[in-house]
């Protein structure tokens, strides 16, 4: 076969493969990305029949993570990971420590050197995005308080794997692998150290400082020609031209520079038209990243290190997840959440790949330590969905045999009750409102404009908290367990306003309510037309669908411009 089709070659059976694959994991209901990784199994060296190119489907995967950890950059909210910095920020930290010393302490039972260990734990304890994301969107609790815990918790672990990815190159020679000096002689460990921090702080900065105005400025001006297509160039143009200026430059990483240009990209007004324009093409290179990390996994680990395999798996599935959950709960949230965090971390995807495959080209971590990782990734990502599935099951088994899982849903916190000093007004014919983010605030604002009374429910601790200090009633919590219904005095209540989008547990909120206060009046949000009119069939709810109502809003505001501008005949 010619070597000038071997690109052709690569890109098809990969892609080919990779459908045919992926379509066969999402009938049996796993994650797509099960198929991805073994169609690059397939095609790889480790397997009988055709083989791709490695050089090739490497240069493709490089591609790829500048265009995952652009897509990362661009849905990157401050606001977001603001709003749980308190529970997602150390307990990430911690989980990732108590992962790193799973998995490192491993490596060290089995002989490898300390560097080897360091990174095989880092790659142990770094979930993936792309899995929790599609995970979360499936069950449609992506953006409930439980979900952003979620997304919130991932992205800090995203942030301190990017900044390992920038010290690991000169760390490497410290640490017992290949120094990073092109062959020269070795620099101080504080010299490197320092000059990477250099490079990395004047390239973070030029990003804050003159990207952030820069690039939105002249995605601006792209669009406004009306192209559709020189859109779409000039996102994806600017995410890979950033990453490698970024490396070619200032020395950092395609990663941590594709996801400094989602992160200034985000500033435009244009933000998610660019990642809707960029998706397609995000998507097919992310396919081949992944195809390409199949092709570096030697199956013959499955069978030569079984027990091995075993204890990377029990330490990503298990280890992570009792630590995250134990983390969750010291942080004082109920036990449903925690098991949720704990099902999300339940896996590892692409930055362990990322890690693994950087560790191996640095000589820290052995080959066979990056196909325990892609082992443990494979069986992990597609052992996810069940962990899910699992969640409600298990927290109503423990509720049942355990007092001690009771007590956890029970404990006394200042935050689930409403204060004694708390007025009248609040506690009779008030409205109890669930869910205080975008929608709920407006319906409080409403209410207030009315001076009409009123509790709020979330399950947002931060959140509660600041509105207490306001001297809003409000009280912390998941409003589906009665507990919280009880202490916004809903009995008494004359109006329940269900303003989440989590519409898992509306009908436990509905029945608490209507149990305690038979004549209350219940308003619900939704998304989905379906859900609404079983709602309103079974519970007979006043329901609000989002699209009728701003479809409704806009006919009123045509009819009315129509009118006001009709000719006489």
């Amino acid at each position: 076969m010619p070597h000038s089709v071997s690109l052709i070659n690569t890109v098809a059976a990969g892609l080919g493969l990779a459908l045919v694959f992926g379509f066969l994991a999402a009938r049996l209901k796993l994650p797509a990305l099960v198929g991805y990784l073994l169609a690059g199994v397939i095609i790889g060296p480790f397997t009988p029949g055709f083989v791709a190119d490695a050089g090739i489907a490497a240069q493709l995967s490089e591609i790829g993570v500048m265009l995952l950890m652009f897509g990362v950059g661009l849905h990157f909210s401050l606001d977001d990971l603001l709003a749980v910095r308190k529970i997602a920020v150390p307990g990430a930290l911690a989980q990732i420590a108590v992962a790193t010393l799973l998995g490192g302490g491993l490596a060290l039972w089995w002989g490898w050197s300390p560097g080897a260990a360091l990174v095989f734990g880092l790659a142990l304890s770094v979930a993936s995005t792309v899995v929790l994301l599609r995970a979360l969107e499936s069950l449609g609790i992506l953006d409930s308080f439980t979900g952003r815990i979620a997304v919130g918790w991932l992205v800090v672990e995203d942030l301190a794997m990017v900044l390992v990815l920038v010290m690991l190159p000169p760390l490497a020679g410290a640490l017992g692998g290949t120094p990073d000096n092109n062959g020269g002689p070795a620099d101080p460990l504080w010299q490197t150290l320092g000059l990477t921090l250099l490079q990395v702080g004047g390239f973070v900065a030029l990003m804050l400082v003159v990207g952030r105005r820069v690039f939105p400025w002249i995605l601006w001006q792209v669009a406004r020609t009306g192209s559709r297509e020189l859109f779409t160039l000039c996102v994806v143009a600017a995410a890979v031209s950033i990453a490698f200026a970024s490396a070619a430059l200032f020395g950092v990483s395609f990663a941590l520079g594709a996801f400094f240009a989602g992160m200034v990209m985000r500033e435009s007004q244009f933000a998610h038209r660019a990642a809707q324009e960029s998706l397609p093409l995000r998507d097919a290179f992310a396919v081949l990243f992944f195809v390409s990390v199949g092709m570096l996994f030697d199956p013959s680990v499955l069978i030569e290190r079984p027990l091995q395999v075993l204890a990377v798996v029990l330490v990503i599935v298990v280890g992570k997840s009792l630590a995250a959950c134990a983390l969750v709960l010291v942080f004082r949230y109920p036990l449903g959440t925690a098991l949720t965090v704990s099902a999300s971390l339940a896996q590892i995807g692409e930055f362990s790949f990322i890690l693994a495959g950087l560790g191996v080209a640095l000589g820290l971590l052995p080959v066979e330590g990056r196909s325990l990782v892609l082992a443990g990734a494979l069986i992990s990502i597609a052992t996810n969905p069940l962990w899910f599935s699992l969640i409600v099951p298990v927290q109503k088994w423990l509720h049942a045999r355990s007092s001690f899982a009771r007590g956890l849903e029970s404990r006394d916190d200042p935050l689930a009750e409403l204060p004694i000093s708390t007025e009248a007004r609040y506690l009779s014919r008030q409205v109890v409102l669930v869910g205080y983010g975008r929608v709920g605030r407006r319906i409080a604002a409403a209410l207030e404009a009315n001076d009409i009374p009123y509790v709020v429910a979330d399950q947002n601790r931060e959140l509660v908290e600041k509105l207490r200090e306001a001297g809003v009633a409000a009280v912390w919590g998941d409003a589906a367990d009665p507990a919280v219904l009880i202490q916004a005095h809903v009995a008494r209540a004359r109006v329940l306003v269900v303003a989440t989008p989590d519409a898992m547990n509306v009908r436990q909120m509905i029945e608490t309510a209507r149990t305690l206060n038979p004549a209350i009046q219940t308003v619900i949000r939704s998304h989905n037309e379906q859900e609404a009119q079983l709602l309103t069939q079974e519970t007979a709810v006043t329901v609000f669908l989002g699209e009728h109502e701003l479809a409704q809003a806009m006919a009123r505001d045509v009819v009315q411009r129509a009118a006001a501008t009709a000719m006489p005949v």
